[in-house]
């Protein structure tokens, strides 16, 4: 039986859960690596990760390096005596970092690897219209998410879970997988495979301003995916133009229906109760949405107080 000394790294709530079920499982955390606090809102009053706060609560030893490689931070990891790394929602690790403890550093990610390595797996998953997903705990090498597999949990997406909705479930199932990956390691039990490379391995991109700008000359299925994989959060967005006014608007829910129409594409019908977008296949029923310098609300209150240009369309 091994004696673990476990270095945590992480930064926002995704990881806090997992940093929880350690310490409640009874290993010893010796030390946080979290990033540096930030300013932001109005006052630029400094921003203190998830992880950190979570880590101050407990009493563990936090760390928040702007350089990974920087040579005092290098000695403060060292000095924490280490014997074992693990890593949730971190950044990429330097190699004199990750191969500094004896049992290794190993990583939870949110997708079923080797599909969906990089920033976003669990918003690309929904986009793409997956019905399965799930987590995967693995040993870091030089590469982004492609180290040998330790652990894996599959999990089911229905198909009207937003991407708010599966990363708390993913974060649940993720932090026992986690701790099953600790006993294994603690036990002198883990076994790895490695990633097998196919040329239709899915990446989990990055998210931008284009990538979640909504294409009216999509499928409505497609539309529909897409909007609920951005909600709540960073959210698909569209341009509104009423009028002489084009308006940037955010969009967190919809409903969509397959049908053959006229009209072209990213026009608006209103009425008194709805309010719909013409698309290449169909109808999408904007529910839930937000307009600038406005509230988050559903389309029923918005089409009580918002005044739609006669010609007004979705750009």
């Amino acid at each position: 039986m091994r004696d673990l000394r476990i270095v945590f790294m992480g930064t926002p709530e995704f990881a806090v859960s997992t940093l929880d079920a350690i310490i409640a499982n009874g290993f010893n955390v010796v030390g946080v690596i979290t990033a540096p606090d930030k300013p932001a809102g109005r006052g630029r009053k400094l921003n203190e990760s998830a992880v950190k706060l979570f880590a101050l609560s407990k009493g563990i030893t936090v760390l928040q390096p702007t350089n990974l490689k920087n040579k005092n931070f290098i000695a403060q990891l060292k000095a924490l005596s280490a014997n074992l790394q693990v890593v949730v929602a971190f950044r990429m690790l330097p190699k004199i970092v990750w191969k500094m403890p004896e049992f290794g550093t190993f990583n939870l990610h949110a997708s079923l690897l080797p599909n969906y390595r990089g920033a976003a797996p669990i918003n690309w998953a929904i986009i793409n219209g997956e019905t399965k997903t799930g987590v995967s705990t693995f040993f870091i090498d030089e590469k982004i998410d492609t180290g040998e597999m330790i652990l894996q949990t599959e999990v089911n997406i229905s198909k009207t879970e937003n991407v708010g909705e599966l990363h708390d479930k993913l974060m649940a199932i993720g932090s026992q997988l986690v701790v099953s990956t600790l006993n294994l390691i603690k036990e002198n039990k883990a076994t790895t495979t490695p990633q097998v490379e196919t040329k239709d391995i899915k990446t989990a991109h990055k998210l931008d301003k284009d990538n979640c700008y909504i294409n009216w000359n999509n499928s409505v299925h497609n539309i529909y995916n897409q909007v609920r994989g951005l909600n709540p959060y960073p959210s698909a967005w569209c341009l509104l133009q009423n009028g002489k006014e084009e308006l940037n608007v955010k969009v967190y829910e919809v409903e969509v229906i397959e049908s053959k129409h006229n009209h072209a594409i990213g026009s608006l019908i209103v009425t008194k109760e709805e309010l719909k977008v013409a698309s290449k296949n169909g109808f999408v029923y904007l529910k839930e949405i937000k307009l600038p310098g406005k509230r988050k609300m559903d389309v029923k209150s918005l089409l009580n107080g918002f005044i739609f240009d006669a010609n007004a369309k979705m750009l």
